[in-house]
């Protein structure tokens, strides 16, 4: 019994994050302007950035994926990657130059203006992730950033914020990969103009 407590306890937890960002006009607009942003990169020839840590990577990743091989439709290839891919390079510079410094080392030699880069971060003050929208800030690269409900140190520095009103970080990266299916889902159906399931 206690164990399905714990079972439906995580599953409303859920629920009640997901209705809370249904029920938020804001945010339904910022993750539709998204959508907007990535879908214009794409059309202008730009590319499109993921970075995250630990378990955020992995999401980075999967987001990187959902654009460069496909997601509900069958069609070309969205330019999309995440930056943590190549481990020789991300060792390499953090050995070399430090942790910090990965994300933004790199989208100061790749990113170019036109392009975006989608960080995430549920505290929203990972130190290579605030780096990186720095440099990007400079350099007129667009950041979108996937945080928590404070936003971090991001929410000055991301000039798309999608934060997740929780502060619980399994909750918050269930729903950055849930906005990020609805982005994946919405670009796509602009570019190519199909519609999803």
């Amino acid at each position: 019994m206690e164990i399905d407590a714990t079972i439906c306890a995580r599953l409303e937890a859920h629920r009640l994050v997901i209705e809370h960002i249904i029920a938020d006009g804001d945010m339904r607009a910022r993750i539709g302007k998204a959508a907007n942003v990535i879908a214009g990169c794409f059309r202008n020839g730009g590319k499109v950035y993921f970075c995250g840590n630990g378990g955020s990577a992995a999401d980075a990743q999967h987001l990187a994926a959902e654009f460069s091989g496909k997601f509900y439709i069958d069609r070309g290839v969205l330019p999309s990657e995440a930056l943590h891919c190549n481990t020789s390079y991300v060792t390499a510079v953090a050995n070399d130059y430090g942790y910090d410094l990965i994300y933004s080392r790199l989208m100061e030699g790749l990113g170019k203006k036109g392009d975006v880069l989608v960080g995430l971060s549920t505290s929203g003050n990972s130190a290579n992730i605030v780096n990186a929208f720095e440099t990007c800030r400079r350099k007129g690269v667009t950041t979108i950033g996937f945080t928590g409900s404070t936003g971090g140190k991001l929410k000055e520095l991301s000039d798309i914020l999608l934060n997740v009103p929780s502060g619980d970080t399994p909750r918050i990266q269930e729903c950055h990969i849930t906005m990020g299916h609805v982005i994946c889902e919405l670009v796509e159906a602009d570019i190519f103009g199909e519609k999803g399931k």
